[in-house]
Parts: C-alpha cells; sequence; structure tokens
C-alpha cells in the first residue's frame, strides 16, 4: 500500500472536517442534491468523453494509486546483471532457467533465448512499452477529466442555488440559508476535484513514468546482455538512467 497517497487523503478530508467543525455544524455542510449535482454530472460528464468500459475500468486504474509498488530500479539494474553474468559464464541458453518475477523481464529473456535478433527484440519491446503507456494514458485521462469536470458542475449547481434563491426573495429570512446551499456545490466540485482525482491522476502519471523506466532499463539491459558486454560495464550503463544519487558505486 501506498502510504503517502493514503496519508494524504485522510489528512486532507480530516483537515476540512476539523474546520467545519471549528466554524460551525456539521450538519450545514451536508445538501444532498449539490451532491448528486457534482458527483452526478461529473460522471456523467466522463461517460460522455470516454466510452463505459474505460470509465468502469478506471475504478481498478485507481487502486494503483492506493496499493501498486514498483519495483525499485536499482532491484532491475542488479538483476539484469546477474543475469549477464550467468549468460557471461554459462551462455544465453541458461538463462531459461534463471527465476525472474517481472513478467516483462521474462519475455525479453525468451526472446534472447530463442535466438531472435537485437533489432526485432528492441521493435517488440519498445512496441509493448507504448501500447502500456497509452493504457496507463487512459487511466489518467479519466481522472483527470473527473477532475476538471466537477468545478464546472459545482458552478452550475451554485447558478441553480442562486435562481432558486432570487425566485424567493420575497421571503429576506431564506435568502441566508439559500445563499449557503447554493456555495456547497462548489465546495463539493472543488474537493472532488483537487482531493481526490486530480491528485490520483497525478499519482497515476508519476506511476507510469516509474514502469516506464524499468521497462527502459529491461530493454537496454537485454540489448547489452545480448551483445555479450561485461557485467560491470552494463551496470554502469543502466546506471545513467537513475538520478547521480542513486547511482552510488559498483562493486563485484
Amino acid at each position: 500500500m501506498d502510504i503517502g497517497t493514503v496519508a494524504g487523503l485522510v489528512t486532507g478530508i480530516a483537515l476540512i472536517l476539523t474546520a467545519i467543525l471549528l466554524g460551525g455544524s456539521l450538519g450545514s455542510f451536508v445538501d444532498v442534491p449539490s451532491v448528486l449535482i457534482v458527483i452526478g454530472g461529473a460522471l456523467a460528464a466522463t461517460f460522455i468523453r470516454f466510452t463505459l468500459p474505460d470509465v468502469l475500468g478506471s475504478i481498478s486504474v485507481a487502486m494503483k494509486a492506493f496499493f501498486a509498488k514498483t519495483q525499485p530500479p536499482e532491484d532491475i539494474i542488479q538483476e539484469l546483471v546477474t543475469l549477464s553474468n550467468v549468460a557471461r559464464k554459462e551462455g544465453l541458453l541458461k538463462l531459461e532457467k534463471q527465476p525472474v518475477n517481472d513478467p516483462f523481464l521474462k519475455k525479453a529473456i525468451m526472446y534472447c533465448v530463442d535466438g531472435h535478433e537485437a533489432d526485432f527484440i528492441q521493435e517488440v519491446l519498445e512496441k509493448e512499452i507504448d501500447l502500456t503507456l497509452q493504457r496507463h494514458g487512459l487511466g489518467q485521462g479519466i481522472f483527470a477529466a473527473i477532475g476538471d469536470a466537477a468545478p464546472a458542475f459545482g458552478m452550475i449547481g451554485t447558478l441553480v442555488g442562486l435562481v432558486n434563491m432570487l425566485g424567493n426573495m420575497s421571503d429576506p429570512a431564506s435568502i441566508g440559508p439559500a445563499m449557503a446551499v447554493a456555495l456547497l456545490t462548489t465546495l463539493y466540485g472543488a474537493i472532488m476535484a483537487n482531493l481526490v482525482a486530480l491528485p490520483i491522476s497525478d499519482k497515476l502519471k508519476r506511476r507510469s513514468m516509474d514502469e516506464e523506466l524499468n521497462m527502459k532499463l529491461v530493454v537496454e539491459g537485454v540489448l547489452g546482455l545480448q551483445k555479450g558486454l561485461n557485467p560491470r560495464v552494463l551496470e554502469e550503463l543502466l546506471k545513467t538512467f537513475l538520478p547521480p544519487k542513486k547511482r552510488g558505486t559498483s562493486e563485484e
């Protein structure tokens, strides 16, 4: 589980609730029609922009923001160096029996074992990276769309409330409560967009970047492994993908 995502969401909700309770009662900030306008309207707009299977599938995609854990690139590098040592000492065919957990790396290794040319391996693996990023981008786009629509429908709800309020100007006592209810939709829209939808979209984007880095490491590492690069040289080559502070020193 991603502690940062959960902690951020819980902290944000807690701070908002605390501010509400310190300034008044929680009941005054609850309005069912406003919730229906914001959540229903945002989801309706998202269904129009995307297909139904895409929107429903985004639920499982959102879980990656809370539960998915990307393998550290340093571990990928060390695994590739280990495989390189095996291939250098015992040949590429020995790699078929090596335990590899990552499906993408396993597939790349099998291409090497099967004797495919480097150009073919690179083309196939890069194509899979592109398709993976497209799928990730769809999930990010859905939550970004919800984040765009929620504040807009919050404003729509506010306008609806103001129209109803102006229609009852003959009763001055109702103006204050009606104005408060009208503004709640704007509040709901802002919370839904800035505490839920947009942060999840950005977190998924970060997950996608991490996974892309790991997949590029695999491509570069497997191609170097097939060429018979010295494991130390391969390690130094792969470490160029990392920030300088994470490269450390190479020891064998």
